[in-house]
């Protein structure tokens, strides 16, 4: 029996107590978006430690900055003249969001119906678990066929903002001849899906003023300005009717596609009805047509703009006033070859140009993280085409993220290049970011075991 074997055979053993390890985990509330140092993500990385140093790995510390959430470290380097693996994941996740839509508390993981529910779940201590998992049942079985140097990140969901700073103190100790990232998502369940695309995006806080104290709306109602009706006017002009993005400049050197992405494109299943229902798509709601494009080439190739928070007066006790201010955060997605801080100009330049009467507008840029894309052919890519074809008992499919991932490209640059395979497991239904996160238990088994696979295909991959 080989190792590999060996391996799948023990990892199948371990799941109950691999998902028993997973609940533990997102027990634990470790949300990045409150200020560092923060006792729950110091427990989380605490936690992180604890659980690579019990599967075996060596070298375990958790790599700590100044002000910032905490990484976590830990290698395996004995499987001489093999390549080395750099091996991704985060612990930090996203508040729960409002508390009355869960169905079961956020940070009490329950299963229910094939599904375990609760915050981070999926995204991402699944991920780190998948590693975890596939390098505890080949040191169980005689020894990984790979070196691995494995880094779970503490600050991925605010942008992992201390990056930089990161890998200018470490990049000597997490050289690799491969990235593997574990915290992108699948076409559909059941469906594996290698990401070789991720949009950027361009974070800007704006503030619209109309007067210094709120009035009586019945007594100065007509003539002064509302500012809350301006804001909405302003963020009106974002877009046109079609749901293109209208800032002047936004799409300055957006790459066009090329004849192997549109073959990609092309090749991907998609039901506008199945698309409408995963979305949660009320009926008689139309989607947005960009500028023709498909669905996938709208998510993953094209720019698009949203308002991810709007407030002036909370509508609970809320009286009949002209309140004095409104603001919204927004953010746009940005593609190849758009350059994130122009967008980001171009933008605060566009709030202050379509204020209406005269009102006062303040922007704040939050951030303003690269796209990034590879062309996936080669050895690596192939190495995983197999894998996942064996762990999930069906060929996988090459897709774009419209999401933002601020590791990849750093990291692969700093690596000289390095492949980087983009193998994650959200699916349509998992609700990141949302309430009743969960992950789908069937595909958490098929990517344990593509993990296994894939370390197997690459013992022989040379740069």
């Amino acid at each position: 029996m080989t190792t590999a074997k060996k391996a799948l055979d023990h990892a199948t053993r371990q799941l109950p107590h691999t998902i028993e390890a997973l609940k533990e985990f997102a027990r634990i509330p470790g949300v990045s978006a409150n200020p560092a140092p923060d006792p729950a993500l110091k427990k989380s990385a605490e936690h992180v430690a604890e659980w690579m140093r019990r599967i075996g790995l060596e070298g375990v510390e958790i790599l700590e900055l100044p002000g910032v959430h905490p990484y976590v470290y830990g290698e395996w380097l004995k499987a001489e003249g093999a390549p080395t693996l750099l091996l991704y994941a985060h612990h930090d996740v996203q508040p729960p969001g409002r508390p009355a839509f869960w169905k079961s508390p956020p940070f009490e993981p329950e299963e229910r119906d094939g599904r375990l529910y609760g915050r981070g779940v999926v995204d991402d201590k699944a991920g780190a678990a998948i590693h975890f998992a596939a390098i505890e049942a080949y040191l169980a079985s005689g020894g990984l066929p790979v070196n691995v140097k494995v880094v779970i990140d503490g600050e991925e969901e605010i942008g992992s903002e201390h990056l930089g700073e990161f890998l200018d103190r470490y990049r000597e100790r997490i050289s690799a001849d491969v990235i593997v990232l574990t915290d992108t998502a699948n076409l559909s369940a059941g469906l594996p899906s290698i990401t070789y695309a991720l949009r950027g995006i361009v974070v800007v806080e704006v503030e619209v003023k109309a007067i210094d104290h709120p009035l009586h709306s019945g007594m100065w109602g007509g003539p002064v300005p509302d500012a809350v009706m301006a804001m909405c006017k302003v963020l009106a002009t974002l877009t046109d009717a079609h749901g293109r993005v209208t800032i002047d400049g936004v799409d300055a050197g957006l790459r066009p596609l090329d004849d192997a992405q549109k073959k990609r494109l092309a090749a991907l299943p998609y039901e506008e009805a199945v698309f409408r229902e995963e979305a949660g798509v009320l009926e008689g709601v139309e989607l947005c047509k960009g500028d023709g494009g498909s669905a996938y080439e709208l998510m993953w190739h094209r720019p698009s703009i949203a308002v991810s928070a709007l407030e002036a007066a909370p509508l609970k006790g809320a009286s009949n006033q002209i309140v004095d201010s409104a603001r919204a955060r927004i953010g746009v997605r940005t593609v190849p070859d758009m350059d994130g801080r122009a967008v980001a100009d171009a933008l605060c330049a566009h709030l202050k140009a379509h204020a209406p009467w005269g009102v006062q507008v303040a922007t704040k840029i939050e951030g303003a993280g690269n796209w990034w894309i590879t062309d996936p052919h080669g050895p690596a890519f192939e190495a995983a085409e197999r894998a996942l074809a064996k762990g999930f008992g069906r060929e996988p499919v090459y897709i774009g993220c419209g999401g933002s991932i601020p590791f990849v490209e750093p990291f692969a640059r700093v690596l000289g290049g390095a492949p980087a395979l983009l193998i994650g497991l959200e699916d349509p239904l998992c609700n990141a970011h949302s309430e009743n996160e969960s992950l789908l238990l069937v595909d958490f088994k098929k990517a344990i075991d593509s993990a296994i696979y894939l370390y197997d295909e690459l013992a022989t991959y040379r740069r």
